[in-house]
């Protein structure tokens, strides 16, 4: 299993990425628009999540359910990656900006944040207060 790790430009908030990709879907299904196919499609398909970079912090997921060749706006070759609608909060991680989408180790992802809220508090803390405290490294 493999993950992807992608930037949600001009999201600022896990309100902003769901209202995004309510309406960028397709039919009944979620989709993101990326350029390039992962040559490790088999590996992410075989369990691997979207991880998705708000604001300069990895907050949520989303479980991958389909690789799609498609064409671009502009005549180009792109992908659809397929997502669950479930969008899965994770423990706070900042990541610095990057071009594209990543692999993602599994040993490497950041934690579900229990929708109960996790046993150290963290699920049950306010988003920005999530936020400062994982830009001060705290959490």
């Amino acid at each position: 299993m493999l993950h992807i790790i992608k930037l949600a430009v001009g999201c600022d908030s896990l309100g902003t990425l769901a209202a995004r990709m309510n309406q960028q879907r397709l039919g009944d299904r979620w989709v993101v628009h990326t350029r390039t196919m992962p040559k490790r499609a088999d590996e992410v398909l075989a369990g691997g999540s979207l991880f998705r970079v708000v604001d300069g912090l990895v907050l949520c997921r989303q479980p991958i359910v389909g690789l799609e060749p498609s064409m671009r706006p502009d005549g180009t070759q792109g992908t659809l990656i397929v997502v669950s609608k479930d969008i899965i909060p994770v423990q706070p991680r900042p990541l610095r900006p990057f071009q594209g989408w990543r692999y993602l180790k599994p040993e490497d992802a950041p934690a579900d944040i229990d929708a109960g809220g996790a046993a150290d508090g963290v699920g049950a803390m306010p988003p920005e207060m999530r936020r400062e405290l994982a830009e001060l490294g705290l959490l």
